[in-house]
C-alpha cells in the first residue's frame, strides 16, 4: 500500500439521499437505520455475482490511481474499500468488521479504476477475497 496523497479529492454524493439536517450532506446526517456509507452513490449498472461498488471519492469524474469506495454484498451489507489501481495485487484489513459493516479493506489491483467501465473488471479481480470476508462476517 502506498502513502496516502496529501491533497483531498472531491466526494461523490448521492443526490437522492435524504439528510436529517439540511445544512449537512446525507453522509454526515444519516437517517436512523441507514446503512454504512449512506449518502454516497452505488454505481449503477455494474454488478458482479451480486456485488456492487459505491463511490466515496469521485473517481468516475476525476480519475485517480487511488481513492475510497465501498462494496455492497448480495444481501445489502457493506464494507469499506481503500483502493489503489495500476499496482501489484494486495488485499489487507484496515478496520475489523463490526455490527454495521464487514470491515474496511485496503485493496490494490494491476488494473485501472478511473471510469465506470473499469469497475466490473476491478471488482472481479478482488471478488474472491471480498466474498471470503463477507462470508466470514455472516
Amino acid at each position: 500500500m502506498t502513502e496516502p496523497p496529501d491533497e483531498s479529492r472531491p466526494l461523490s454524493l448521492d443526490p437522492e439521499a435524504e439528510t436529517t439536517d439540511p445544512t449537512l450532506p446525507a453522509f454526515l446526517a444519516r437517517p436512523e437505520g441507514a446503512p454504512a456509507y449512506y449518502g454516497f452513490p452505488v454505481i449503477g449498472g455494474v454488478e458482479v455475482d451480486g456485488f456492487r461498488i459505491g463511490a466515496i471519492t469521485d473517481f468516475p469524474s476525476e480519475p485517480s490511481n487511488d481513492g475510497d469506495a465501498f462494496v455492497v454484498a448480495p444481501d445489502g451489507t457493506r464494507a469499506g474499500l481503500v483502493w489503489e489501481a495500476n499496482c501489484p495485487y494486495y488485499f489487507e484489513q484496515v478496520l475489523p468488521p463490526d455490527n454495521s459493516r464487514w470491515g474496511v479493506w485496503a485493496v490494490g489491483v494491476p488494473l485501472p479504476l478511473g471510469t465506470v467501465e473499469h469497475v466490473a473488471p476491478y471488482l472481479t479481480a478482488i471478488l474472491s477475497d471480498l466474498r471470503r470476508r463477507w462470508e466470514d462476517w455472516q
